[in-house]
Order: C-alpha cells, then sequence, then structure tokens
C-alpha cells in the first residue's frame, strides 16, 4: 500500500489551476526552485529553420538568447514585427512563422548579438 506522500498528490485544482509537485501550491504562487532555470549559452544566438512536425510548413528559430522570460517575449515580439510575420516564444526559443533567417540574422546584429546561422 502507498503512503500519502508517495502517491502523487493533487495535479489540478479547479480552484487555482495546476499545481506544483514539489510544495503543492499553485504554479503561479509556486516558490520552491521546482521550476527548472534554462541553461547558460555560450553567448552565441544560433538561427536556423525547421519544418519538423510542422506539415513541411518551415519555421525560424532563434535559440541562445541570455535574456529572462518577460524580456525574451518582449524582444520576440520586435522579432516578428521586423519580419512581418506571426509566431510564438516556447521555452526559450523565439519561432518565427516562414523562412526569415536572414532577416532575424541582421535584426539581431543590430541589437549587438553574436549571431551564427545552424543547421542547412
Amino acid at each position: 500500500m502507498k503512503s500519502k506522500n508517495t502517491s502523487g498528490g493533487l495535479v489540478y485544482s479547479t480552484d487555482s489551476g495546476r499545481m506544483c509537485p514539489t510544495c503543492r501550491q499553485a504554479v503561479a504562487d509556486c516558490r520552491c526552485a521546482a521550476a527548472p532555470a534554462r541553461p547558460v549559452g555560450d553567448g552565441i544566438v544560433r538561427v536556423s529553420r525547421e519544418t519538423k512536425g510542422r506539415a513541411g510548413k518551415g519555421v525560424t528559430l532563434v535559440k541562445g538568447l541570455p535574456l529572462g522570460d518577460a524580456d525574451l517575449i518582449a524582444l520576440g515580439k520586435k522579432i516578428k514585427a521586423s519580419c512581418g510575420s506571426g509566431g510564438t516564444v516556447k521555452d526559450g526559443v523565439v519561432e518565427v512563422q516562414g523562412d526569415h533567417c536572414e532577416r532575424v540574422m541582421v535584426f539581431l546584429q543590430g541589437l549587438g548579438y553574436t549571431v551564427k546561422r545552424a543547421g542547412g
């Protein structure tokens, strides 16, 4: 028989949404270190193009930006506006719809980042 401490506990509550498995608080109120920090990169921003899992539609990926979540979302918005395209920010990676690698590289170099083209 499992004890109450190892049974996993509450995962979702209609009152507060998703629950942190470590401190058992709402994810928005979580104060523990359960949220994984992004690894510190080598200071080089890598821009690549990918179609995997997108029904053949290409997206431009920007990885390695040394920014926090709020700053990354703001920069992602500027990148998308400069390309005139949509996109999103997921797990520290900016995704821009379409093949805009060169345009994104020029934009980031203008902001002072060291940028490399990754992939083929």
